[in-house]
């Protein structure tokens, strides 16, 4: 796994037990596909799940008939997401040099992704994501607002270099307003 902010943490547990905690919360009752349904409500055909992880989101929208292709750079998370859906497309590659050769109607960036990625490379990782996107594409990505890492105005910024203008931002995956809460839900739509 490459050097990034996920890969330096000390508290790093493997897809299997990192599934596990989601398998648990599904089985209290809770929905763990706020991502999924947040997606689908565009109506995408096809899907990047950039940071896919164990493939949570991407299983979850193919079961819905959305065609989905998930990358990482986590080779021990992809596992899981392998193991889980094989018949599924699964990529193990930086998204800042991401070059899939395919275009997509979503690319979502959920669980933190861009607090993970390597510091300084968020403009890649979006300006490479983006780049995967059908002329009327949009990008989603749900995050923490945390000082050490992306900020939302610095995020906005980026976005809008690529191309992309806000088509929505909220609190939550349930579209809670945001009121500057400590965590986001941007769309982005190519302008």
């Amino acid at each position: 796994m490459g050097d990034t902010r996920w890969s330096r943490r000390t508290d790093l547990v493997g897809g299997d037990r990192y599934d596990t905690c989601w398998e648990q919360l599904a089985q209290s009752g809770q929905n763990v596909h706020g991502e999924a349904d947040f997606v689908d409500s565009y109506g995408p055909h096809s899907v990047l799940d950039a940071g896919c992880g164990t493939g949570r989101v991407a299983i979850e929208l193919n079961r819905r008939g959305v065609e989905v292709v998930g990358v990482d750079l986590d080779e021990k998370m992809l596992g899981t997401a392998r193991r889980k859906a094989p018949h599924l497309s699964w990529v193990c590659n930086d998204l800042a040099t991401l070059q899939l050769g395919q275009t997509f109607d979503a690319a979502v960036l959920a669980g933190n992704v861009m607090i993970f990625v390597l510091s300084g490379s968020e403009r890649s990782v979006l300006n490479s994501v983006a780049s995967h996107l059908t002329t009327n594409g949009i990008l989603v990505a749900g995050f923490e607002v945390k000082a050490e890492a992306i900020s939302l105005a610095e995020y906005d910024s980026a976005m809008s270099e690529i191309g992309m203008e806000p088509a929505g931002r909220w609190s939550t995956w349930q579209r809670d307003p945001y009121q500057g809460q400590d965590y986001a839900v941007s769309v982005h739509r190519r302008i």
